[in-house]
């Protein structure tokens, strides 16, 4: 195992800048997740570690060692794709043992790394098949077994769920976590989904145009959104925005809204007139508190089972919020909830960046 070290990481093609000085350190045994929408530069950034892109400026250490000028084979990486590239003609055995063949290990290692690395996967039973005679999660799983036998000093995961369905994706997750609670091994893990960040990782890293936007514990994120833009990406469903000006009153921070009501928010001071985004995430928002209320009127009602997603209209701007899913609501109908004044995130209207301190 190794810790994975970035300093100044740039990438350019031609004169297109797609990374920018990304200063980035992961600890040895860590599991981090590079989260972002389509385009960021967290796969780029992934290949440059595996030393599948060339590195535009600064340094990557993976260890003790510089990697920049060595190759994919000699930076000790193991990277399963979301394609699983296994060959065709090969059984599970010789698909997983290829590496170690190449590397002239010997038939009887081969066969005990293959071996361990099967029985951790449930693979045992598939070796002799070939991968056309695979579901696609047995080949996923055939994917990362090839990995494991390798004993890398880091895992790379680029999307490797995506061509999943939602039910195998979480069967698929589960593996994943267990699989490195197992082995231990440094991984980088790239998705655009953030559900996969959030239940894989212990550490998230959130890119935007090829920045680092925020990074840290998952739960982090979720409480303490540095900008808009990581509230608006952490989260499912996502979090509601409401443009407001603020002010105060001998009780407190208060943000009047376009159409007059007032919200009373905690942990921020608010000078009169500035403007300000109000964040309030779908499940603070509650039939009964004694929080702020907003009412408006039910445009869509979802039941999803446990919970029921409603649209409701305030002021001309559709919100949504989590409500139990025994609760009866139709469209059309009035509908009301409330926040309390510690759950609303507020941001500078201008800037975009987090204002309250809790």
């Amino acid at each position: 195992m190794a810790s994975v070290k970035m300093t100044g990481i740039k990438k350019k093609y031609g004169t297109l800048d797609v990374i920018h000085d990304i200063d980035l350190t992961i600890e040895d045994g860590a599991f981090v997740a590079l989260v972002g929408p389509s385009g960021c530069g967290k796969s780029t950034l992934l290949r440059m570690i595996a030393g599948l892109e060339e590195i535009s400026g600064g340094e990557i250490a993976i260890g003790d060692r510089i990697v920049n000028d060595l190759t994919p084979r000699e930076r000790n990486i193991a990277m399963v794709f979301q394609n699983y590239a296994l060959y065709p003609h090969m059984t599970v055995a010789e698909n997983m043992g290829f590496n170690l063949k190449l590397a002239k290990k010997s038939p009887a290692e081969i066969e005990a790394r293959v071996g361990e690395a099967a029985r951790m996967l449930g693979l045992t039973p598939l070796l002799h098949r070939r991968p056309s005679q695979l579901s696609g999660g047995q080949r996923q799983r055939v994917a990362m077994g090839r990995a494991v036998v390798r004993n890398p000093l880091v895992f790379l995961f680029d999307e490797p769920l995506s061509n999943l369905d939602a039910k195998l994706r979480v069967q698929m997750r589960t593996e994943i976590k267990a699989l490195h609670q197992k082995v231990r091994t440094t991984s980088i893990y790239v998705t655009h989904d953030q559900i996969e960040a959030m239940t894989l990782a212990d550490h998230i890293v959130v890119m935007h145009g090829g920045r680092i936007e925020q990074q840290g514990h998952p739960l982090e994120l979720y409480r303490r959104p540095a900008n808009l833009f990581v509230a608006g990406f952490i989260g499912t469903p996502a979090m509601n925005f409401i443009e407001a000006v603020g002010g105060s009153d001998d009780r407190g921070a208060v943000a009047t809204l376009a159409d007059g009501g007032t919200i009373r928010v905690g942990g921020v001071q608010l000078e009169a007139g500035r403007p300000v985004t109000l964040g309030v995430r779908p499940e603070h928002l509650v039939a009964q508190g004694d929080g702020s209320r907003l009412s408006g009127s039910a445009r869509f009602v979802e039941p999803t089972g446990a919970l029921t997603h409603v649209t409701f209209d305030v002021g001309g701007r559709d919100l949504v919020a989590v409500v139990d899913g025994e609760r009866t609501i139709r469209a059309g109908e009035p509908f009301e909830v409330s926040v309390a004044p510690d759950l609303i995130h507020v941001f500078d209207s201008r800037s975009g960046h987090r204002l309250n301190a809790a």
